[in-house]
């Protein structure tokens, strides 16, 4: 039982508390957070380091009316336990919960929902001009990680906002750490801010001296009215530069500092720049201790924070990748990587050990990725560029222009493909086949299994022109050899028949693949006949003799873990559209609808990926 937490049911019940209780709220919201996030995982780092943060906005502002946007959403989970969500946070993440990040249609509070990063800017200055044009007097903050700063549209949001004179107010969470340690020169440049002696020094007295009452207030004003000299001469001048108020830094784990200076700029016009600095992981030892780890920790044990470590079956695609490239990186001295600011989550880390001088983090930047990579390649290098299926979407102009238009040798890795699980719709990688399809000469493919994928890395080093896309799952796989299996080019464009078979010719691209060859076994072992199964490897080039095989049959089944408009099934529809007798052909893939968070084993059975879910329609097919 939580002594004030429990009787929190809105941020209406939060203004009525007097700053000691919130301050004893902020702790309870830890506590809260720490138990439920111990048994139901979560990203727990960065919303520890936000409650002082989230308990201030909603004693401040008039939420739900005032807009709050959250970028990206890690940091919004005392947000969710304050409105209206606490029982529910229990079930965070979960098939019948709440999603993981903001999400309109889930509360009057999420104003926008925030799952990619770098978005808060633009849309909440899309909110204060609405609300100008309106004349509603409603207030817009956007809360912006010092990690998503470093993406293009918060740029751009920012540069647009300074130049309308709109009424937005931007807090820059600065807690010099995205997932992995931030890199580059925004990270600097805040660092400069955060830790200038001459601005700190003046500061800390100012504030310390202050007592209650109206002299205190009088102060604080002349503070906030006078300090652009200071902020210029600790490095603030940016901001300003750009057409923003700028104040800060100040603690954003001090709750009374951070409500005074809330209250005060909250009256102010125009554009205004708040910057904090806070601590992820605050206020529990282990996450502050280890704030990579503890981004997204697994379950733990609450009182010691000792984690419960997932003893895997098989190797994680993601860390095949990562020790793959490696031994590529060894075999040719062309070789480098390139990661947007996921270099643990996709196993590049691996090379940044091995070979760091060969290794690039450019920050949440997936556009520059790409087109970072082309350069590399224009300049005689081999670079294997690692994002998110779902991330990836922000860099199709690039890959496209930069790089397809060029026939440059990049090598387009795709972590995360297909249906990724509790992070749910925002994070799904469902749309890369069909997206990339349409790109002319691109090279398509997906691994069915570890040997698959460190072979297709193989090959594309090999190949003279880009894009190449390898694209895979999150998770394991299915205990395949790789490490003791030798390196092989495989011929582009040509797949595998895995099992010989009648009337129905199935054929799949990626893991699913596995599941289609364990349903025709089984129908086999049970009814005496089974499918052809073929893994077709690459989307682009389609194997024809695979093709032309297939047509043979009653039947053509294709699965695959990527939207079936636009993918595998609309490319063989496509190829055989123009013959007057065509195969009957059924696909199975990602429905066209958002699947929304659960296990990944829960949403390949809603989409009839799993095994049972195909054998049950061989046994359909093979009546």
């Amino acid at each position: 039982m939580y002594e004030l937490l429990d009787k929190i049911n809105s941020p209406a019940d939060v203004r009525k508390l007097s700053l000691k209780k919130r301050k004893q709220l902020c702790a309870e919201i830890r506590q809260y957070m720490v138990e439920c996030c111990a048994v139901n995982p979560g990203h727990l780092g960065s919303s520890l380091g936000a409650v002082e943060l989230i308990v201030a906005l909603h004693s401040v502002y008039n939420t739900p009316e005032d807009k709050l946007v959250f970028d990206v959403g890690h940091q919004a989970y005392a947000h969710k336990i304050l409105t209206g969500r606490r029982e529910a946070f229990k079930k965070n993440r979960t098939r019948d919960g709440i999603s993981g990040f903001p999400k309109r249609d889930e509360s009057p509070y999420d104003a926008f929902g925030t799952g990619h990063s770098s978005t808060s800017i633009s849309a909440a200055l899309g909110f204060a001009e609405a609300a100008r044009l309106k004349g509603t007097g409603e207030k817009a903050v956007a809360v912006i990680g010092d990690g998503a700063l470093t993406g293009g549209l918060a740029w751009e949001g920012m540069n647009n906002a300074g130049a309308s004179k709109a009424d937005i107010l931007i807090i820059l969470n600065d807690n010099n750490i995205s997932i992995d340690q931030n890199k580059g020169g925004v990270h600097d440049y805040l660092l400069k801010i955060t830790t200038s002696s001459l601005y700190n020094r003046v500061k800390n007295r100012v504030w310390r001296s202050l007592g209650e009452g109206k002299t205190r207030d009088w102060v604080q004003k002349r503070v906030i009215d006078t300090k652009s000299n200071l902020v210029r001469r600790s490095g603030g001048a940016l901001f300003e530069s750009l057409g923003f108020r700028y104040f800060g830094p100040i603690d954003g784990n001090d709750l009374e500092q951070l409500t005074i200076t809330l209250q005060r700029i909250s009256h102010l016009r125009g554009p205004r720049l708040l910057h904090i600095h806070t601590r992820k992981g605050c206020g529990y030892a282990p996450a502050e201790a280890d704030p990579t780890t503890w981004h997204a920790p697994g379950k733990f044990n609450p009182e010691t924070g000792e984690r419960i470590k997932t003893v895997y079956p098989a190797s994680r695609y993601q860390d095949v990748f990562g020790e793959v490239l490696v031994e590529l990186a060894r075999l040719d001295k062309r070789v480098v990587g390139i990661t947007p600011a996921m270099a643990t989550g996709c196993g590049m880390n691996a090379l940044e050990r091995a070979l760091p001088e060969r290794f690039f983090d450019v920050g949440i930047e997936e556009g520059h990725a790409v087109t970072f990579s082309a350069g590399l390649a224009a300049g005689g290098l081999r670079p294997f560029c690692n994002i998110y299926s779902s991330f990836s979407q922000r860099a199709y102009d690039n890959i496209i222009h930069d790089v397809a238009l060029q026939h440059l040798p990049v090598v387009l890795c795709l972590d995360r493909a297909g249906l990724v699980g509790e992070d749910g719709a925002t994070h799904h990688g469902c749309y890369d086949l069909a997206a990339y399809r349409s790109i002319p000469e691109a090279v398509i493919s997906a691994p069915r299994n570890e040997v698959e994928l460190k072979q297709l890395m193989f090959t594309a080093l090999k190949a003279e022109r880009g894009p190449f896309l390898i694209r895979y799952p999150r998770g394991i796989g299915e205990g395949t050899p790789w490490k003791e299996t030798a390196f092989q080019e495989l011929p582009l464009g040509r797949g595998e028949k895995l099992l010989d078979g009648k009337r129905v010719a199935v054929l799949g691209i990626g893991p699913v693949v596995n599941r289609a060859l364990a349903a025709a076994r089984r129908h086999k072992a049970d009814y005496g006949v089974a499918p052809a199964v073929y893994d077709m490897r690459f989307l682009k080039p389609l194997d024809p003799d695979i093709l032309e095989e297939a047509a043979r049959f009653d039947a053509i089944l294709t699965l695959e873990d990527g939207s079936l408009k636009g993918g595998l099934y609309s490319a063989v529809c496509e190829h055989f559209s123009l013959r007057s007798h065509p195969p009957r052909i059924k696909g199975l893939g990602i429905p066209d609808k958002f699947m929304q968070q659960d296990t990944q084993l829960s949403q390949l059975a809603d989409c009839g990926l799993d095994e049972n879910s195909i054998f049950d329609l061989l046994v359909e097919m093979l009546k």
